[in-house]
Order: structure tokens, then C-alpha cells, then sequence
């Protein structure tokens, strides 16, 4: 947990999809999650967010949209697509196959902290991203923004 005490999900796993749709989490996430969260797609992924995220996420939309700076339908699916979720006692999670088929995930899956959110992404997309986000990490910190003292 961070200072608020909101979750702070970091690290990456290689995990698989079983038979029936279901992942089992890494065990250092089931704890921020055991009281259930959401799923929906987000960029290219699927966001496993804890429900002050989600209510977070969704008040930004919903704001993005009366100022007119986000349209109706971004709000509109980010709704519609979420499933709200409890894990079972084995840390297991339905992903429903609309979710699974959108975020083009087949049996072998990356999940992935994201501070505030998990990630669940195919290997091959996240291979790119990672190799992307490596990139523009050491580039943000060679130009000193968002890391270290300076």
C-alpha cells in the first residue's frame, strides 16, 4: 500500500488463462484485490482496477465528456465493457471471453503492475510495449524528468 493506502500493484509475470477463462493472479496482488475489482479494456490490455480506481477512471471520463474534450462513447464502452469480479480462494478471476477476444488474449498471458492498476497483456504486444517503455524511461531520465533528486 502507498502513503494513502491505495493500492500499488509493480512487476511483471508470466501466467496463463485456463480452460474455463479464469487467471490466477501473481500472489503479491490478491491481497489489493480480494474484495473484487473490475476489468475493462484499456489500450491494447486488459485494467484489473481496484474500485477506487475504477471510480476514479470513470469520474474522469464522465468529466472529460461534459467538457466536451473526450466524446460520449469513450465513457460508454469503458462502462459497458467492465466486468466486476471477486476472486475465488485460489486467486482465481473470470475474464470474460468479449474481454479476452478484444484484448486479443489467447491461453499465455503478461500481467503487470501498474501502480495504480494490474495489466493483462498477450506476450507479443507486451514485448513491444515493454521494449518502448524502456526506451522512454531511460530517455526521462537522462533529461532528469521524474527521477531522482534533480
Amino acid at each position: 500500500m502507498s502513503e494513502a493506502g491505495a493500492a500499488m500493484f509493480v512487476g511483471n509475470y508470466e501466467h496463463a488463462i485456463d480452460g474455463k477463462g479464469r487467471l490466477i493472479l501473481p500472489s503479491s496482488f490478491r491481497p489489493q484485490l480480494a474484495g473484487g475489482a473490475f476489468i475493462t479494456y484499456l489500450d491494447s490490455c486488459l485494467g484489473i482496477l481496484p474500485a477506487p480506481e475504477f471510480e476514479r477512471m470513470a469520474r474522469k471520463l464522465e468529466a472529460q465528456v461534459s467538457d466536451g474534450s473526450v466524446p460520449l462513447d469513450a465513457l460508454r464502452i469503458f462502462a459497458s465493457e467492465a466486468d466486476h469480479v471477486v476472486p475465488d480462494s485460489q486467486g482465481r478471476m473470470r475474464i470474460l471471453a468479449h474481454l479476452r477476444e478484444v484484448a486479443g488474449l489467447s491461453r499465455k498471458v503478461m500481467v503487470t503492475g501498474a501502480i495504480r492498476r494490474v495489466e493483462v497483456w498477450d506476450p507479443s504486444r507486451w514485448s513491444e510495449i515493454r521494449h518502448a517503455g524502456t526506451e522512454r524511461l531511460s530517455q526521462a531520465i537522462t533529461h532528469g524528468r521524474g527521477m531522482g533528486d534533480g
